[in-house]
């Protein structure tokens, strides 16, 4: 095969990306953003920041993962319109940059407000209130590290011996029916600490800001035992809602797991409902007094809760490890009919799915920050939420709650429907897009367009 340069085709790549322009129409992103960043326009200004922005965002959606790969939607007007030069992006960062607390303030506010717009159309969270798959609004916080491969402002070694910033994320969990969307994402400093009461309650307060009003009184908060603080589970508790939250296995634990009689220990269950082989769980907030102290006490109702099961083939023993069995204690504060500790105890085990959204956000722009400038990066950070929600919506959007392509991750949907090529052609005063007819998801591009016009 030769490739023939002199004679090609009027074709246009990633017109799958037609679906996270009509979603951003939809969900009136491009207004919310344009009034949100009006601060920041001058009458001299040619591109729009919040379209800037926007491209940004479609270009990591589709893959990018840094300012240059703006290019890829530039390429293609027909399709995105005019797109502001590098020049002119790299200006516009700066400047929202010289006021980066309050342009990322106001860019929230706009993303809440659409987060509002799409959920009042079609709720991404399926099932019942009460079941641990869907009903409630379970909330993940969690901090990572974003290696820098260069010397970026702030960039530090954190606990971990990695190199770079420690952003700290709160991420809503679509349960078993989607993927999930991010709610908050905060740059820090590399070697800033994952514990602290102080931050994870400034985080859960942005996170609950981003949630439509109408479902914040049923949110649950799950986090890992950095997040056991009784300032932490206070906090949660005096604003009513609910926690899962890792439970350090300290020795006052061991005791009590030492006392604890078999005939305590359940049979765990996994998702489908069915016991676990070799794993067990348990009710320890009896025979813990330190729960019951006077001394600054833990909150009223708290619950501890044990798994005990055998390492997998090939994993390394812990220090918390007894007899060869592993350990993990959460705490929570859920009581009523139907929550039995199996059900309670894989609620909290499914938190691992904050690993997988965490991931999700690295292959949309979290693994690569492009500016040396903190405020700059932080900037990006916003890009990068835009990005993954605006997959997430198209998501909720176009294709029904029990379809496979709702849990398809960022890697997949743009390979699978945003990368299709296809043919922008004029006829009857009207413009088509005509897309291969061989392509194996052309039925799932369809529906999701017809979706968007009938929903």
């Amino acid at each position: 095969m030769v490739v023939d340069t002199d004679r090609s085709e009027s074709l246009t790549s990633s017109t799958g990306a037609v679906l996270l322009r009509e979603t951003i129409q939809i969900a009136g992103l491009d207004t919310a953003l344009t009034t949100a960043l009006m601060p920041w326009t001058t009458t001299r200004t040619v591109h729009d920041p919040a379209k800037v922005l926007l491209d940004l965002a479609t270009a990591v959606a589709v893959g990018g993962d840094c300012v240059s790969d703006l290019s890829i939607v530039r390429a293609q007007p027909a399709l995105f319109g005019p797109v502001a030069s590098d020049p002119t992006v790299s200006r516009l960062i700066s400047t929202l940059a010289d006021d980066s607390t309050a342009v990322v303030a106001a860019i929230r506010q706009a993303r809440a407000r659409c987060r509002d717009s799409v959920w009042t159309r079609r709720r991404p969270l399926q099932g019942q209130p009460g079941s641990f798959d869907g009903g409630q609004v379970i909330v993940d916080l969690d901090a990572t590290t974003v290696t820098a491969h260069s010397d970026k402002e702030h960039a530090e070694i954190n606990y971990k011996r990695h190199y770079g910033h420690a952003p700290m994320c709160a991420l809503v969990d679509h349960g078993h029916y989607g993927t999930g969307e991010p709610l908050i994402c905060d740059l820090r400093r590399g070697g800033a600490s994952p514990q602290g009461a102080d931050l994870h309650i400034s985080t859960l307060t942005a996170a609950l800001a981003q949630l439509p009003a109408g479902e914040r009184d049923q949110v649950l908060v799950r986090t890992d035992a950095a997040g056991c603080s009784k300032e932490f589970l206070a906090h949660i508790t005096e604003a009513g809602l609910q926690y899962s939250i890792g439970y350090i296995v300290s020795d006052t634990i061991k005791t009590a797991l030492a006392r604890l009689p078999e005939q305590a220990w359940q049979p765990a269950v996994d998702a489908s409902g069915e016991p676990r082989l070799d794993a067990h769980v348990a009710e320890l907030t009896t025979a813990i007094p330190a729960l019951a102290s006077t001394d600054a006490p833990w909150p009223d109702g708290m619950r501890v809760i044990a798994r005990r099961e055998y390492p997998h083939s090939g994993a390394q023993l812990r220090l918390t490890d007894i007899e060869g069995r592993r350990y993990t204690v959460f705490a929570t504060n859920t009581h009523g009919t139907g929550w039995t500790l199996p059900t309670l105890e894989l609620r909290h085990r499914q938190r691992a799915r904050a690993e997988d959204r965490i991931r999700n956000l690295k292959d949309t722009g979290l693994a690569n920050l492009p500016f040396q400038a903190f405020a700059k990066n932080q900037i990006w950070l916003e890009i990068v939420c835009l990005a993954t929600e605006l997959l997430v919506w198209t998501q909720t959007l176009c294709w029904d709650p029990h379809a496979p392509i709702r849990r398809w991750e960022p890697k997949q949907l743009p390979l699978r429907i945003l990368a299709v090529a296809g043919r922008i052609i004029r006829s009857g005063r009207r413009q088509l897009l005509r897309l291969p007819r061989n392509w194996p998801h052309l039925e799932a591009i369809t529906t999701g367009w017809t979706a968007l016009h009938t929903t």
